[in-house]
C-alpha cells in the first residue's frame, strides 16, 4: 500500500511531516552523516539574532531522569554569518530550510528579520519565548500584545511566518488569535517549559544560569493540549506540533489532535536518527491501519 506523508503548512509544501526542531540540529546539515536531509520535511535552524550572541554562562544543558534542561541562552553567530557560514551547505544539498530568528525587543526581532530577506528559507520561525527588554524582562510569548508587534514588525522577512509559543501561559489561545491577527500565518506548539534541577550534592542548581527549558516526553502531553486546543480555536490555521515527541504514537497522536506538521527536538540527542526512524515509522503505521494520506486522520481526535 503507498502512503503519502507529504504536507502543507500553509503556503509552504513539504515533502513530509517531520521536521527537526529548532536548537536542536545545529545551524546547518550537522545531521546528513545520519541520514538524507531531504528526506524530511525540513530542517528548522537554531534560533538567531541580528547580531553575534554568546548566551548563558556555564553549565547550559543538564540531564533529569528521562528530561533535558537546557539553558543555552540562544547563542549564535547572528543571521548574517550564517547565511555567510552555514546556509550554503543546506542549499548545496537541496534541503528544506526554515529559519529561526529571536530578539530582546520588537526592533531587534525586525533586524533579524530584515537579515533574512532574500535567502532561501521558506518560512521563518518567530521564536518569541525571550525576554522583552522593554517590557521588564517578562517573556515576549506571555503577552498577545507584545507577541502581535513582534510579529507584525517581521512581517518585513517577506516569507511565511511561524510563531513559536510558549506553554508556560494560561492564555496560549488568546495569544495565538493575536499573532494570526498580527499576519502569522502559522502556529508552532509549544516551546519548553521552565524547570529547575538540583544537584543534591554540591546544593546549586546544575544550570549556570538557575532555571532552564524543560524538553523530553514529560513535554508532550503538554504540547498535545495546545495543539489540540488551539486547532478547536483555529479550525483552518496551520499548526506544526513540536515538544517530547519521540515515538511514532506520539507524531499520530499529534496530527489526530490536528497538527499539519510536527517537529522532533531533543530526542535526536540521544538518536540523531530519530526524526527518520520517525518517518518510517508513521508510513508502517499507516499501511498497517489502511491510512493512505495524512488527512484521513488529521484532527480525528476532534470527533
Amino acid at each position: 500500500m503507498n502512503v503519502d506523508l507529504s504536507t502543507r503548512v500553509g503556503d509552504v509544501a513539504l515533502r513530509s511531516l517531520v521536521l527537526t526542531a529548532a536548537g536542536t540540529s545545529g545551524y546547518g546539515d550537522e545531521l546528513a552523516g545520519y541520514g538524507d536531509l531531504r528526506e524530511l520535511g525540513g530542517v528548522v535552524v537554531k534560533s538567531l539574532a541580528a547580531f553575534a550572541w554568546e548566551g548563558n554562562r556555564a553549565p547550559r544543558v543538564s540531564g533529569w531522569g528521562e528530561h533535558l534542561l537546557n539553558a543555552v541562552g540562544l547563542a549564535g553567530p547572528g543571521v548574517a554569518a550564517w547565511r555567510r557560514d552555514w546556509l550554503p551547505a543546506l542549499d548545496a544539498r537541496g534541503i528544506t530550510v526554515v529559519g529561526s530568528i529571536w530578539g530582546r525587543t520588537v526592533d531587534e526581532f525586525a533586524a533579524a528579520a530584515t537579515a533574512m530577506q532574500g535567502s532561501s528559507v521558506v518560512a521563518l520561525e518567530v521564536n518569541v519565548s525571550c525576554p522583552n527588554l522593554d517590557e521588564h524582562a517578562t517573556l515576549f510569548a506571555h503577552s498577545a500584545d507584545a507577541t502581535a508587534a513582534v510579529v507584525a514588525a517581521c512581517g518585513v522577512a517577506e516569507v511565511p511566518l511561524w510563531v513559536k509559543l510558549s506553554p508556560n501561559t494560561p492564555d496560549l489561545v488568546d495569544i495565538a488569535g493575536r499573532a494570526l491577527d498580527a499576519g502569522a500565518e502559522g502556529l508552532v506548539l509549544v516551546n519548553t517549559l521552565v524547570g529547575l534541577a538540583i544537584d543534591v550534592e554540591r546544593r546549586v542548581a546544575t544550570l549556570g544560569h538557575g532555571t532552564g527549558g524543560v524538553s523530553g516526553p514529560g513535554l508532550f502531553p503538554v504540547s498535545l493540549r495546545a495543539v489540540y486546543e488551539c486547532r478547536a480555536a483555529f479550525p483552518t490555521v496551520p499548526i506544526v506540533g513540536v515538544g517530547g515527541v519521540r515515538r511514532v504514537e506520539d507524531v499520530v497522536a499529534m496530527v489526530m489532535a490536528g497538527a499539519d506538521a510536527v517537529e522532533v527536538g531533543s530526542a535526536s540527542f540521544a538518536d540523531p536518527r530519530v526524526a527518520w526512524r520517525l518517518q518510517r515509522g508513521v508510513a508502517r503505521w499507516m499501511r498497517r491501519h489502511g491510512v493512505s494520506d495524512l488527512d484521513e486522520i488529521r484532527g480525528a481526535a476532534h470527533g
